[in-house]
C-alpha cells in the first residue's frame, strides 16, 4: 500500500533527525581522536608550520582587503579555510591516499587532522589581531581624509571607547572559530565520496556548516562573555 503524504513526511523528518544525530556523533568521535593524538600530532613540527602558513599567512591578503573596507573577515575566512581543508582532504580520500596512510600504520587524524586544527586554533587569533589593526587604520584614513576628523580627535576617541575586554573577547571567539572551521573542513573532507563531484559537495558542506556554526557560536560566546564574564 502506498504511504500517505503525512507518513512520508514523518519518515523523512525522522531520517533527517537520525542523520543529524549521527553527524554530531561522528564529529564528537573526530574530536576524541584529535585530543587523543594531540601530543603525537605536534611532533612533525614541519607539518604544523606548513598548515599555519597556509591558514594564517595565506589569508592575510584577503583579510587585508576585507578588513580595510568592511571589517567582516569572519565569514570570508571561514569560507576560504574550510573549503581549502575539505577540498584537500576530500581529494586525498577519493584518491585513496588516506587508505594508504592507514596501510602504513599512520593514523590519518594524527597526521592530517591535528596539524590543521592546531594551525587554525593558533592562526585565527593572529589573523584577527591583524584584521583589527587594519580595520582601525582604515577607519583612521576615512575619518581623517574623507570626513575631516583630526588625527587628535580620532586617537582620543579610540582611547576613550576602546576596551580591552573587547579585544580579549574577540581573540577568544577567534580561537573557537578556528576550531570550528578546522574541524568542519576535516570532517567533511573525510566523508568525501564519488570523485570530483564528491569533493565539490564536501567543500560546499564544509563552508555552509562552518558559517552556520560560527554564527551560532558567536551568539553563544557573546552571551557568555558579555553577560557573565565581562558583565561588570
Amino acid at each position: 500500500m502506498e504511504r500517505t503524504l503525512p507518513e512520508r513526511g514523518v519518515r523523512y523528518l525522522r531520517r533527517r533527525v537520525v542523520d543529524f544525530i549521527a553527524e554530531v556523533g561522528r564529529v564528537t568521535f573526530l574530536w576524541r581522536d584529535i585530543v587523543r593524538f594531540l601530543p603525537a600530532g605536534v611532533r612533525p613540527f614541519g607539518l604544523l608550520v606548513q598548515q599555519m602558513s597556509a591558514i594564517g599567512v595565506g589569508s592575510l591578503g584577503l583579510v587585508f582587503v576585507v578588513s580595510l573596507f568592511t571589517g567582516a573577515v569572519a565569514a570570508v575566512q571561514a569560507g576560504r579555510v574550510g573549503a581549502s581543508i575539505a577540498a584537500e582532504l576530500g581529494t586525498m580520500k577519493v584518491t585513496e591516499q588516506i587508505d594508504a596512510l592507514r596501510a602504513m600504520a599512520i593514523h590519518p587524524v594524527r597526521y592530517l587532522v591535528v596539524p590543521r586544527v592546531l594551525a587554525a586554533l593558533v592562526m585565527l587569533p593572529v589573523v584577527t589581531v591583524f584584521a583589527d589593526a587594519i580595520a582601525i587604520f582604515g577607519g583612521y584614513l576615512v575619518a581623517v581624509l574623507s570626513i575631516g576628523v583630526s588625527s587628535h580627535t580620532y586617537v582620543n576617541g579610540l582611547r576613550d571607547y576602546f576596551y580591552v575586554k573587547d579585544l580579549y573577547s574577540g581573540l577568544l571567539k577567534a580561537f573557537f572559530f578556528g576550531g570550528i572551521i578546522g574541524t568542519m573542513g576535516c570532517h567533511f573532507g573525510f566523508l568525501t565520496e564519488g570523485g570530483a563531484e564528491g569533493v565539490g559537495e564536501a567543500t560546499t558542506r564544509a563552508v555552509v556548516a562552518s558559517c552556520v556554526l560560527v554564527l551560532i557560536s558567536d551568539y553563544v560566546l557573546a552571551t557568555v562573555l558579555f553577560r557573565v564574564i565581562f558583565a561588570s
